[in-house]
Order: structure tokens, then C-alpha cells, then sequence
């Protein structure tokens, strides 16, 4: 029997359903299993580490891991008991990342752009918001979900023609720009949310967060028109996180009346 290939689509596409919550109540899929993107995130920063090296300046190193100390100690419990490595690369790319398996790698490079210690801060939360969130388990689930959902699609859809094969070519773009990149994009900003109520409540100042994004304007990063890139644009960024100024503000200047703002440089 003939599927039609509305019927298939639809049919393959109902592996996107989500099936858990992100931090702030987000739907999400993410259907592999934690211990296994663990490993991955650990393999994947032992080879790196072998390829670039680590800063070998003593104070530098001090202060990227008392930053990120001071924000891992207020993450939930689960995620503040974990045995997380901190490691400066000596690169000048103007980046960082966090990687599922509790490893956070930052380039010296991001050091010329974040200026003091609550800039830096806004960059490593985020990063820790990414593993906490499962965002890593998330895109890998949704590539493998958009790639077999198109393959079955075109097995249902009927005998071969170069109309079919240029549908599925379109659809493949399609989903590319209409789900992963967009998909990446939410993550970014549901990143941004988190980091920020996480260097409120560790004593840095979230009004930062935004200054370091018109830091990263000034420097010329992210040229991407938005649609096609998988990070909001600066000024969408600067505009989510002045939005969420409001409920954090309050809380880290609650900790600088009490003196325990931090203090890490």
C-alpha cells in the first residue's frame, strides 16, 4: 500500500514529542542516557588537552578557578557535589564551554573581553547552565531524531522520482534551519536565564552580564545574521538579560550588604 507523503512525515516526525523539563520548565528531548554523554564530555576534553595546552600562568589559573568555584558552589545540590575540572587554555579564541562529564574548559582569549571577575562569571555560568540543563544530551537527541525521522520518511513516501528526492533534499535544509538551529538558539538563551540567577546568588554582579555582551559587540563577535546562527544575536542577548536584571539584582546586592559579594580578583 501506498503512503502518501503527508502520512509519512507525519508519521516519522512524531519521534520529536519531548519527554522531560528542562531548569525552567522548558519541554525537551533528550532520550540518551546521562552516563553515556558523560563519557563522551570526558573523552572529549582528555583530547583536548592533549592538543592544547593549559595556561601556565599560576594567577590566572587562580582566578578562572575561584570564579568557577564560587559559581559551582550554588548550583543545586546534585550538581555541587560533582568532582568538576577547570582548565584555562592557553588560546586566544574569545570562547569557553562546559561539557557533560562536569569538565569546563575557557580560552585566555575570553580574558581580554571579560574584563573583571562578574563578566567572567556571566560566561562560566552559562556554560554550567548548558550541563545542568542537559542541553548537550538535547542537540544530540534532536540530530539523531531529525536524521532517522527524514530517513523513514523517505521510505514510506513512495517510488523513487527527482520530485521526491528534491522534496527530501529541501525538507533536509528545512530542518536544519527549522528546527536544529533554533533548537540551539533557546538553548543559548535558557543558558543566559540560568547563568545569570547563578552569579547573582554566588556574589557577582548580574548587571555584568550585559556589559560583557556589549564587550563582545565592541570586539565584532557573533557577524551571523540570528536565523542562521545557533547563538541569539549580542543585542538579543543584552535585551533577555536586562529583562531578567529585576529578579537578580536584588539578590546579589542582599550579598554585598552582607559583605560575602565575591571576592575571587
Amino acid at each position: 500500500m501506498k503512503v502518501s507523503l503527508k502520512a509519512a512525515l507525519a508519521a516519522a516526525l512524531v519521534v520529536m514529542v519531548g519527554c522531560s523539563s528542562s531548569p525552567t520548565g522548558r519541554k525537551q528531548f533528550a532520550v540518551l542516557p546521562d552516563s553515556q554523554m558523560n563519557e563522551m564530555g570526558i573523552q572529549s576534553f582528555t583530547e583536548m588537552k592533549k592538543e592544547i595546552p593549559a595556561s601556565s600562568d599560576a594567577k590566572l589559573r587562580e582566578n578562572v578557578q575561584c570564579v568557577a568555584d564560587s559559581l559551582i558552589a550554588v548550583l543545586p545540590d546534585k550538581y555541587r557535589k560533582q568532582d568538576w575540572e577547570v582548565v584555562l587554555f592557553n588560546d586566544e579564541q574569545v570562547n569557553a564551554f562546559a561539557l557533560p562529564g562536569y569538565k569546563v574548559g575557557i580560552y585566555t582569549g575570553l580574558l581580554t573581553v571579560a574584563e573583571n571577575q562578574s563578566q567572567l562569571a556571566a560566561v562560566v555560568g552559562h556554560e554550567l547552565a548548558h550541563v545542568i540543563a542537559r542541553h548537550g544530551n538535547e542537540r544530540v537527541s534532536t540530530q539523531l531524531a531529525t536524521s532517522q525521522a527524514l530517513a523513514l520518511g523517505y521510505q514510506l513516501s513512495g517510488e523513487e522520482s527527482p520530485e521526491k528526492i528534491a522534496i527530501f533534499q529541501a525538507l533536509g535544509i528545512g530542518a536544519q534551519v527549522g528546527i536544529i538551529l533554533p533548537f540551539s538558539r533557546s538553548h543559548e538563551s535558557e543558558a543566559d536565564v540560568l547563568g545569570l540567577s547563578y552569579m547573582a546568588k554566588a556574589g557577582f554582579d548580574p548587571r555584568e552580564s550585559v556589559q560583557l555582551w556589549r564587550n563582545m559587540s565592541a570586539g565584532g563577535e557573533s557577524k551571523a545574521p540570528e536565523l542562521l546562527s545557533t547563538h541569539p544575536s549580542n543585542s538579543t542577548r543584552i535585551k533577555d538579560l536586562q529583562a531578567n536584571l529585576s529578579k537578580n539584582l536584588p539578590i546579589y546586592e542582599a550579598l554585598v550588604a552582607q559583605n560575602k559579594a565575591a571576592k575571587c580578583y
